[in-house]
């Protein structure tokens, strides 16, 4: 059973994972067995990502690349497929949030969330997918979101992307499951990071943020997850304990899609 879960000699490639959730992936997926990659928008955070990867005792190598540039990405592939070789994993974590009113929300801001969060996406499955194929198979994890299902103010732009990126996931599937291709996507729920680390302070009478209050109200595990939370389901994925798996969305989010909520 532990050889379905191994990722030994895979090459994975994790977008934007200098930090956060995609870092926290790249360590789980290094542990087991992995050889990673990484890259980031710029040479201050993969320098930063270098260092936090170093300090876990994970050898990871790091590019500076735009995934929203497809000469960009072909660049860094081509690096890639140089320094380590064939792409057999690719994460596609990198993504942006710009929480807005809609109708007080640019076109620009709406479609650089889009570029970002599906578009490169769609470039960065596009580059590897062929060298899947002639290795003979391949994964691909695309971190989708709650908002790939629900809506929410102010994050039009973001759920619009995300429900994209959801079917891109099954159409990837579609067109590619019959060359040993399989790509899922991994939908976190509302995750402790030190992005939402404001809104979990306590007030200054000891009460939660009212967001916080409202999202244990929401989650029937009564907490918000950790990027540990996502480790399991992104090896389970990664790895060939998922070879039938394909075009599934594996929402990690402690019951929230399936709850209505608590009674005021």
């Amino acid at each position: 059973m532990n050889n379905q879960f191994s990722l030994q000699g895979k090459t994975a490639w994790v977008t934007g994972a200098s930090y956060g959730i995609g870092f926290a992936i790249a360590n789980a997926l290094a542990e087991a067995g992995a050889n990673i990659v990484f890259n980031d928008i710029g040479q201050t955070q993969v320098d930063k990502g270098l260092t936090a990867y170093k300090e876990n005792g994970v050898p990871a190598l790091g590019y500076v690349c735009d995934v929203t540039d497809e000469d960009a990405v072909k660049e860094t592939l081509a690096k890639i497929e140089r320094d380590v070789g064939v792409v057999d994993i690719l994460v596609n974590n990198a993504g942006i949030i710009k929480r807005v009113p809609m109708t007080e929300m640019s076109v620009e801001d709406f479609r650089k969330v889009v570029d970002v969060d599906l578009n490169a996406p769609f470039i960065v499955s596009k580059a590897v997918i062929p060298g899947m194929i002639k290795k003979g198979g391949g994964k691909i994890i695309n971190i989708c979101s709650m908002m790939s299902e629900l809506g929410r103010e102010t994050v039009s732009a973001y759920a619009a992307a995300k429900g994209g990126l959801k079917m891109l996931t099954r159409n990837i599937a579609s067109e590619y499951g019959a060359y040993n291709i399989q790509c899922n996507g991994i939908g976190p729920g509302y995750i402790e990071t030190p992005q939402t680390a404001p809104l979990r302070e306590r007030q200054s009478d000891g009460s939660r943020h009212p967001f916080d209050q409202f999202i244990i109200a929401k989650t029937p595990a009564a907490r918000w997850g950790t990027t540990d939370d996502l480790k399991g389901p992104a090896v389970f994925l990664a790895s060939a304990a998922s070879d039938f798996v394909n075009g599934h969305i594996l929402y990690v989010d402690g019951g929230i899609l399936a709850y209505i909520g608590k009674q005021p």
